[in-house]
Formats: structure tokens, C-alpha cells, sequence
């Protein structure tokens, strides 16, 4: 089990600790509603420090991400960072990832704790630019501060300016005292707020920092647990769970990051299943009766008959009732459709809702 620069200080501020991803993480600390509810409202820490950052840097960088990513990455600017995905030959996703553009010849990818080797062996087999591959995942810490109150209770700590920075950009500065500081306008949550890259011999520094800057807002660290009722109440996928080797991009709703404007991996094969016509998608969906949905469970008509499958579900501690992800059939596809979900063999019925969730 890998641990992160901060796992003891989360042992010693009480978090219950799981395996995630093959790392020992804080899954919570006081609660997993009471941590919902901080980021909701006001603004929590994660530690994030499992994800993966490789460094891509070379004059063809850019070609090599052309290749192996679903989005056209030539729209980037510095500062700029784009969601994609790396398809696979068989019609499936390897991974979903950022990119971040640092300058013409260098950029950092962002890629999930389960997949880093993979990504990187994946990366690499395409990798005839000679272009310099860099995997600096065990040498570097990612924090995300998220929620409504991140960038008052962090500007004190930095000259840039958090509050008029764009989603989706980022900025390279001094942030609490430590020079080369990525820090980012991003996150999973919904909640607003920014992502924080730092070598891992500084994250200490930074941590304690930041929770004391953050003090007068209720600051508090959130565990894994609060990140997955968080992204499920906005519908963001999770690989592993709603989209793996074997979904369709097409299917999972990832076509607004599928450019067919530049020849990538699978690509026509992709355009083919487009002109076609996709059998099944992914879906949102809230529970009408009481129950909560969990992954693999069957989604089922009035009779009976399965019509899909559940990828992600939980109660929503915000709107109190349970809401999932899930692939069904076109037919049963639109907003307002009743379904029923397969729970300890009772049909608990439930309606079709387009994600976010939570406005």
C-alpha cells in the first residue's frame, strides 16, 4: 500500500483510512454529510496526492497528445487546461485525464490513481515524436480546496488573484511562501474552488497553512467518501465505475470532448458508431420510492425486463433523497422516464433527471 506525504497527519487527525487505487486514504474525518455539507456551503481540503502528473515535453509535445487524446488539444493556451479522454483501439476508454499547457513544448497531464501505469505504458507505445516522457507522480502532492468560500479563505496566501481566475485555467506562482506553485481553477466537486500542485517536501507547509488562513471560514479536511456523494450529485463519471475499457465514450456522453476534427486513436472508428447511432447511454437518474442504488445493481422496466444497468448511486446529502448514474436502453433514455431499479430483488421505482443534480 503507497502512502501519500500526508498520510500520517491524516492518522493522527482521526481519519478512518481505506485502500483506495492502491493507496491508503483518509475516506473520512468527522462524517461524510458533515464534510459534504462543509464543501456545499463553505470550503474543505482534500488531499488528492494519489492522482498521477506526467510532464510531456519535446517541439512534437503537442502532436503526441493529437494522437492519443479524444480532444483537440491544439484550442489550449498556456495557462489553459482541457478535459479529455485516451481511447482505447476497441471502442473503449483507457482513462479520462487533464491537460494542462504550460508552454508550447511542455505540458502536464493529470490521470486517475488506479491507472497511472497504464496510462503510461499507453502514452508511451505512441510516443514516436521523441517527445521527453517525465512520470513525476510519487514526487508530486495535489490538494483541492473546493466549496464556496476557497478563494477568500485562501488569498491571503498567494499574489495571484483567485477570485477572477477562469474555470478550467491555471497559474504558476508563490503560494503560501513555496515558489513554483501550480495552482489551479479546477476540481470534481462542483463546489468552485482551485487544485494545488506542490512538491511533496513542501505539502506540509502548505497544508498547515492553508488551515490556518482558512480558520475564520470553517475550514475543514474532507475525506474520499464526501468527494464521491460531491461528483455524484453534479454527474461527473468516475473510471472505473461509469466508464472503463469497455463503455463507449459515445454512450457515457463524452462526444463534447470527442473532436473529430484531427485524426486520434480509434478515431474512425468512432466517427462510425457516431453516423450509426448509439444503442444506449448513460443517464442520471433520482429514486422516487426509498432505496438507495448501488453499481452493478439491474435497471428494469414496469415488467420487469432489465433495460440497463447502475454505474454510481447514493443518497444525496443535499437533496436528501438517492440519485445514480447509470446505461440504459434509448428507449428509456428522456427526462421523466419512470424506471425501476433491482434492489434485494424488489422493483424501487425511480425517474429519469439530467444531471447536475444540484444546481
Amino acid at each position: 500500500m503507497k502512502n501519500t506525504a500526508l498520510t500520517d497527519l491524516h492518522i493522527s487527525l482521526g481519519a478512518k483510512m481505506v485502500p483506495f487505487a492502491g493507496f491508503n486514504m483518509p475516506v473520512q474525518y468527522t462524517g461524510i454529510n458533515d464534510e459534504h455539507e462543509t464543501v456545499r456551503n463553505g470550503v474543505g481540503v482534500f488531499d488528492v496526492s494519489h492522482m498521477g502528473e506526467f510532464i510531456l515535453k519535446g517541439e512534437k509535445a503537442l502532436d503526441l497528445i493529437q494522437k492519443v487524446s479524444s480532444n483537440d488539444a491544439s484550442k489550449l493556451y498556456d495557462g489553459k487546461v482541457q478535459y479529455a479522454y485516451l481511447p482505447n483501439e476497441n471502442g473503449g476508454i483507457v482513462d479520462d485525464f487533464l491537460t494542462y499547457k504550460l508552454d508550447d513544448e511542455t505540458y502536464l497531464l493529470v490521470v486517475n490513481a488506479s491507472n497511472i501505469e497504464k496510462d503510461w505504458n499507453w502514452i508511451s507505445k505512441f510516443n514516436t515524436f521523441d517527445i521527453d516522457m517525465k512520470d513525476i507522480s510519487d514526487k508530486t502532492a495535489l490538494l483541492a480546496i473546493q466549496g464556496p468560500k476557497a478563494a477568500e479563505a485562501l488569498q491571503s496566501l498567494t499574489d495571484i488573484e483567485l477570485a477572477s481566475m477562469e474555470y478550467y485555467t491555471f497559474q504558476k506562482g508563490k503560494f503560501a511562501g513555496v515558489d513554483n506553485v501550480i495552482v489551479s481553477a479546477t476540481g470534481y466537486t462542483g463546489a468552485g474552488g482551485f487544485e494545488i500542485y506542490v512538491a511533496n517536501e513542501d505539502v506540509k507547509t502548505v497544508w498547515d497553512a492553508i488551515f490556518t488562513a482558512g480558520a475564520p471560514y470553517g475550514i475543514k479536511p474532507i475525506g474520499l467518501g464526501a468527494r464521491d456523494t460531491l461528483r455524484l450529485e453534479m454527474g461527473f463519471c468516475l473510471y472505473g465505475n461509469d466508464i472503463d475499457d469497455n463503455t463507449s465514450p459515445l454512450e457515457a456522453g463524452l462526444g463534447w470532448v470527442t473532436k473529430f476534427t484531427k485524426d486520434f486513436v480509434n478515431s474512425e472508428n468512432l466517427k462510425s458508431e457516431k453516423e450509426a447511432g448509439i444503442q444506449k447511454k448513460l443517464v442520471g437518474f433520482e429514486m422516487i420510492d426509498r432505496g438507495i442504488p448501488r453499481h452493478d445493481y439491474e435497471i428494469v422496466d414496469a415488467d420487469g425486463n432489465i433495460i440497463g444497468r447502475v454505474t454510481s448511486g447514493t443518497q444525496s446529502p443535499t437533496l436528501k433523497k438517492s440519485v445514480g448514474l447509470g446505461y440504459v436502453n434509448n428507449a428509456f433514455a428522456k427526462e421523466g422516464t419512470e424506471i425501476y431499479i433491482n434492489i434485494r430483488n424488489q422493483k424501487v421505482k425511480a425517474v429519469i433527471k439530467k444531471p447536475p443534480f444540484v444546481k
